[in-house]
């Protein structure tokens, strides 16, 4: 994009090249009819050179007449810049954003791009950067909104809008943190995203910037207006001046008086039309009197409004006030505008005299001595060497340093005084110099003036005064000048033009021996060009003129040269953009055709007497005499392109100054409302056919406005409609329907996410205005509804469409299904991206019709059906892989209001209900073989779990099965699961099973089904399902561990075995597991017959346990009543007690015998303790091996106790009285270390038997009298363990 400050900007304005060629005064009745046709003719191979020279001239002269009626229009406006009395700046408009371009656009993807690559050194957490990734994947990379950058309608506001928004839709899902507001976390975002935005760019430089841009936006002074106008319509600088002198706008009485001619002359107008009846064409033939009406009364507003105006003064520029930091943001262009004083253009020179010899000394003896002095009025004094006078020869040289452009030099010749009285040296001759910095460099020869006394009359002195030109001074010479402001008398000055600073250079003129200039001219604003002689001024003879508003200088020079350095120094200090060209250059005729060359000036207007008749045209043109109707329409064109051009995304609202001077415009030379707003709006849609974009609410205002005049409301007063303006609204109306139609079928890329804010709303509600018959009667609301409905079926297949194009889909009919389906699911996201766009962005604007928006998102989708069915269609039978498909869209489907369980969504659960079903009656059929299988190979070895340690499960494989059920692999754990759990769980086939069950239920909860019945039937099903597969593991368990237990030996070297602990493990696991797989939601009905086969489960399970803990209690009993068996051996009286007795007794006598039953105790001792440390080792759950430990103990109890109720009548042996206080008392402490509660132990049978070993005891140490050799009931601290 151009520079908008350059008019070759402005598609609509000629290039600025135009030739300067001078025509006759034509008179501008209809510049449109000059400007419109901008056909060229057909180019043909046969035409003659002549042809081609006419063709090239009608070219020329098309162009000047175009360049003329630019000239005539800026006249215009350059009054109603220069005394408005009928409109004000407005000051309640809205501000206007800087607009962002393609160069802008691109840095600002490459900083986010280097935030998201580490780049920066901008700390964020991970929801930060995902956020960032999701807007710049999203928005940033979009190539909508590269479209509306390139349509003029994008600003940085925009891009930080979008960000907030989907940063606030984030934040609200993140988890509360306490102490952090969420609202403090979208501030921390917002100040990370404008670093990111900014990057590194100087803050004060873009601040200083978007300051000057931002003038435009605020009220603006004249100055400004009128260099605006400049830019818009393409006048130059020097142009612009002319006519502001010609027209006299500083002076306010001509000003008021051209505007009372001009009303005048609109009254005289008005009396001619209704005389002669030249009336425009009105839609009805009573509207007549009431335009001669109409015209008479917009005349006496006019006049009540200048009456109203103040007598003031004329205006003359002042030179302005050093500016604040108030008023220097309104004058931000004119800070070179300070005044400049006398003392700020002081200029310092270096002089070097050299003199060289003295000629004609005759008078003088050979062998006096002679020397020279040497001088610069007002400064020292310096003396030559001596000399003598036959030779008076020196090449000396004397610097000085001095202030004045004119200085005056002294240098004297001398002798010396022989006499005694002589006070000082006689002088010979003098002379004067007045140098400057452009005089010569060499030696000449300088006639001295002698005394009158003094012989030598031809006294000559050969000396060099070189001055050097300091660095401020640009030019210097002799010049006369006459002014308005300065040098108001013609005469012969000295001037000297001096830099000040870059932008600030300075006219000076100075007279001799002066260091300050007399009179001085600031040359910024001027224009500087060659001028035509001005009669009346005697003296010089090439003139050259100054030019600016309000002011003109007039220069003359001596020679040709001078006059074009000086032009050309002093056009390089003003900076003008116009050039000047020497005369004898413009005019410079062509050889062929006598018309100008085509590198002379564009101007059309210059000080040349033969052109100023051009400038006298432009200013005396009647403003009665023109249609300004047509003149008006070429000015709002062309403001309208420049604004569309600058920097603002105005969305063509026109800033304060160009309303100001619009509005002036129409009240002025009365443009007719009606008029304004049609050509308005002809524009407007000329721009939207070209994608640039505009404000709907705009067009909607000038709309209303023709809408009610043509409807004879008068919004402005004005009652008469002509036929013209009718015919033009109508046109425009269709043309309007026709636009905003196709806008809301290309609403994702006309209105891209939502911006600008409100337009896809204002431009629904515009659209419900143009299809109004009339200002009262509303449009039908069915049928506007229909017609959104239309154009937004039309929008899904634009979208669709849109959206596969930029998806490239390679995957093709003749690829692989994998590849099919990788290709349909990215397309899938796709969709839901574009979905949830249009939910966030626009679904605000469709409020009215929800439904409507709900069906073109099923258009939409059904659209994707067609690729989605085809996809499904080649994938290979009892495949699973497009469930993550069906997860993907019906996770978005089912969290929205309208889509869910809509058209789209049924036909995805109809054709993914049989794959559903198909998937579960196949892993149900491989999970029971599995079992039966498992089982039969079942090794009972433990093995880690991993149903309750990893985060999630994948899918369970199953297999293609055609004819039978192939056998799934058993659960084998990796070797990295080891570390997960601590204790040992069941067996493989056991976590194999609950691992499938649980992969398959989390898998269909995953698909989270939205319909409620099938998804019941699902659940109900699997919990069924995971009932019969416990069931069978309980069966089969315990079968196994009876198996295992009639195996086992009844001897006290029988230890619990660990596959009898992993038995126990997996009944317990599946009871744990059981109120996870068997176990319906809380949320579901739970019928009867459900929850009593859910308790037959838990009996089941319950009853399994507790028969395993009867069955291993029973053999550890065993063991303990074999034990007894062999001590019934000892009962009193029986023969073989006495026979044992006799044997210990006697072999006591020679060898050491092991005390009879203490080998029996600690064998059985060990053979509990060993045992129950196995079963506190490797059965998990502590409850249940309590119970085992409580049982055990009361069973162990209880056989004791009966063993010594039956033996009541008998006194124990002294050996069954060892053994059994030993293994009582260690029986009862080894189990109140294992956790048995003292209830348990002291029970009734432990009393028992405690109460009668006690007595036995002490029975046996009255009769034996070897004792029971430390063995006790009595607690002791020496005993063994």
């Amino acid at each position: 994009m151009l520079d908008p400050s350059s008019s070759e900007s402005e598609e609509e304005l000629p290039p600025e090249e135009n030739p300067s060629i001078k025509v006759k005064p034509v008179k501008i009745s209809n510049p449109e009819k000059v400007t419109s046709d901008k056909r060229k003719p057909p180019d043909s191979p046969g035409l003659a050179p002549a042809d081609d020279d006419k063709s090239e001239q009608e070219r020329i002269q098309k162009e000047e007449a175009d360049r003329k009626i630019k000239l005539q229009i800026y006249v215009f406006v350059l009054r109603c810049i220069a005394y408005p009395f009928n409109a004000k700046q407005p000051t309640d408009m809205a501000r206007r954003q800087q607009k962002l371009n393609k160069q802008q656009l691109q840095a600002i993807k490459e900083r986010f791009h280097a935030f998201l690559r580490g780049e920066t050194q901008i700390v964020a957490d991970e929801a930060f950067c995902n956020a960032i990734r999701s807007y710049y994947e999203g928005f940033l990379k979009s190539e909508r909104v590269a479209r509306m950058v390139q349509g003029g309608g994008c600003s940085a506001n925009d891009f930080r809008e979008v960000f907030k928004k989907n940063i606030e839709r984030r934040v609200r899902s993140l988890p509360e943190i306490d102490g952090l507001s969420k609202e403090t976390v979208l501030s921390s975002w917002i100040t990370k995203y404008d670093a990111i935005y900014r990057g590194d760019e100087d803050m004060r430089r873009h601040s200083h910037r978007s300051h000057l841009s931002a003038v435009s936006e605020l009220i603006l002074s004249k100055e400004q207006l009128y260099e605006m106008f400049q830019q818009i319509l393409g006048i130059k600088k020097f142009e612009h001046q002319l006519l502001y002198n010609a027209c006299q706008l500083d002076n306010v009485d001509e000003q008021a008086a051209q505007i009372r001619r001009e009303l005048d002359g609109r009254l005289q107008l008005a009396e001619k039309i209704t005389r002669e009846r030249r009336y425009p064409k009105f839609v009805s033939g009573d509207m007549e009197a009431l335009y001669t009406e109409e015209l008479r009364a917009s005349v006496n507003l006019l006049m009540a409004n200048l009456e109203s105006q103040p007598v003031a003064k004329d205006f003359k520029p002042k030179i302005k006030p050093k500016l604040t930091p108030m008023n220097s943001f309104l004058d931000m262009g004119e800070e070179g505008d300070l005044p400049l004083s006398k003392s700020d253009v002081v200029l310092s020179f270096t002089l070097e005299i050299v003199i060289m010899e003295v000629q004609g000394l005759k008078s003088m003896a050979p062998n006096k001595i002679v020397y020279c002095t040497m001088e610069v009025e007002g400064g020292e004094k310096l003396q030559t060497d001596q000399a003598e006078a036959s030779r008076p020869q020196w090449g000396t040289q004397g610097d000085f340093t001095t202030t004045h452009p004119l200085p005056v030099v002294k240098v004297k010749l001398f002798t010396e005084s022989t006499g005694v009285l002589a006070l000082e040296d006689k002088e010979l001759g003098r002379v004067l110099l007045n140098p400057t910095t452009n005089g010569p460099k060499a030696a000449e020869l300088h006639k001295m003036v002698v005394p009158k006394s003094s012989q030598d009359s031809e006294l000559k002195i050969k000396l060099a005064v070189r001055m050097d030109k300091p660095p401020n001074m640009k030019h210097s010479g002799y010049l006369y000048a006459l002014g308005q402001r300065v040098w108001k008398r013609w005469k012969r000055r000295y001037f000297v033009l001096v830099q000040v600073s870059q932008y600030t250079f300075a006219m000076c003129s100075y007279r001799e021996k002066k260091s300050e200039p007399q009179e001085l001219m600031q040359l910024e604003g001027y224009t500087v060009d060659y001028s035509d002689p001005q009669p009346g001024l005697q003296g010089g003879r090439m003139f050259f003129s100054a030019v600016k508003e309000g002011d003109q200088v007039v220069f003359a020079s001596d020679d040709e040269q001078d006059r074009v350095l000086w032009v050309q120094a002093m056009y390089r200090a003003t900076g003008q953009s116009y050039k000047p060209v020497a005369p004898t250059q413009n005019q410079r005729q062509n050889c062929r055709g006598g018309g100008p060359q085509r590198d002379a000036p564009v101007s059309l207007l210059s000080l040349e007497r033969t052109q100023r008749q051009g400038v006298e045209e432009l200013i005396s043109a009647d403003p009665c005499r023109f249609d300004h109707a047509s003149l008006f329409r070429l000015l709002q064109r062309h403001t309208l392109t420049h604004r569309m051009n600058d920097s603002f995304s105005c969305l063509g609202w026109f800033s304060p100054g160009q309303v100001f001077v619009l509005d002036e415009y129409c009240a002025r030379y009365g443009v007719r409302g009606c008029h304004r707003h049609l050509c308005y709006l002809r524009d407007l849609l000329e721009f939207m056919e070209k994608d640039m974009m505009v404000d709907p609410t705009l067009l909607h205002y000038s709309y209303a406005f023709c809408a009610s005049h043509v409807n004879g409301n008068k919004p402005d007063g004005m009652g008469t409609v002509t036929q013209e303006e009718k015919e033009q609204f109508e046109e425009i109306r269709g043309r309007l329907r026709t636009l905003l139609e196709n806008q809301i079928v290309h609403f994702r890329y006309c209105f891209p996410f939502g911006r600008p804010e409100g337009a896809l709303k204002a431009t629904l509600s515009l659209l419900e205005r143009v299809l109004m018959k009339d200002i009262n009667t509303p449009f039908p609301q069915d049928e506007m509804r229909k017609l959104v409905q239309k154009c937004l079926e039309k929008a899904a297949f634009v979208n669709y469409s849109q959206l596969t194009d930029y998806a490239q889909i390679e995957a093709t009919s003749q690829a692989a299904p994998a590849k099919r389906l990788e290709e349909t699911m990215r397309l899938g996201e796709l969709c839901m991206d574009v979905l949830q766009q249009n939910d966030e962005h626009h679904s605000e604007a469709f409020a009215w019709w929800p439904e409507v928006m709900t069906e073109h998102a099923e258009i939409f989708l059904s659209l994707y059906t067609v690729d989605m069915d085809a996809t499904l269609h080649v994938q290979p039978p009892d495949s699973w892989d497009s469930f993550p498909l069906f997860q993907l869209l019906n996770n978005f489907l089912r969290t929205d209001h309208y889509l869910c369980n809509g058209t789209f969504h049924k036909h995805l659960q109809e054709h993914f209900i049989p794959m559903v079903v198909r998937y579960i009656d196949l892993m149900e059929s491989s999970i029971a073989q599995s079992i039966h299988r498992g089982f039969e190979q079942e090794t009972w070895q433990s093995v880690k779990t991993i149903t309750n340690n990893l985060p999630s499960v994948p899918l369970p494989k199953v297999p293609s099965l055609p004819l039978s059920l192939p056998q799934m692999p058993s659960f084998t754990p990796p070797s990295w699961m080891g570390p997960l759990c601590e204790n040992t769980n069941g067996s493989s086939t056991s976590e194999d099973l609950f691992w499938k069950l649980d992969a398959l239920q989390i898998f269909v909860m995953d698909l989270h089904w939205p319909e409620p019945e099938f998804a019941k039937h699902l659940e109900q099903r699997l919990k069924l399902m995971a009932s019969d597969m416990v069931e069978a593991c309980v069966k089969r368990t315990k079968a196994a561990f009876h198996s295992k237990m009639q195996k086992a030996s009844k001897s006290t070297d029988f230890r619990v075995s660990l596959s009898v602990c992993t038995m126990f493990n997996v009944l317990m696991d599946a009871k744990r597991q059981c109120s996870k797989l068997c176990v319906l939601d809380q949320g579901q009905e739970i019928d009867q017959q459900w929850q009593q086969y859910h308790s037959k489960i838990d009996v089941l399970i319950d009853e399994a346990i507790k028969e395993m803990i009867s069955t291993l209690v029973s053999k550890f009993v065993a063991v303990l009543d074999g034990i007894l068996s062999k001590l019934s051996r000892y009962d009193e009286g029986t023969l073989f007690s006495s026979i044992l007795s006799f044997t210990v007794k006697a072999a006591a006598k020679y060898v050491d015998v092991p005390t009879p039953g203490t080998d029996v105790a600690d064998t059985y001792i060990t053979f509990v303790r060993q045992n129950q440390d196995i079963l506190r080792d490797h059965v998990n759950e502590e409850v249940y091996t309590e119970k085992v430990f409580d049982q055990w103990y009361s069973t162990s109890m209880k056989a004791v106790c009966v063993w010594l109720t039956d033996r009541l009548d008998l006194q124990l042996h002294v050996y069954q009285l060892k053994t059994l206080i030993k293994i009582v008392k260690k029986s009862y402490r080894d189990f109140r270390l294992q956790g048995v509660l003292d209830g348990t132990l002291n029970s009734k049978n432990y009393e028992t038997v405690y109460n009668r070993l006690t007595v036995e005891e002490a029975t046996l140490s009255v009769s034996a009298s070897e004792g029971l050799q430390g063995i006790s009931m009595r607690d002791s601290d020496e005993e063994e363990g």
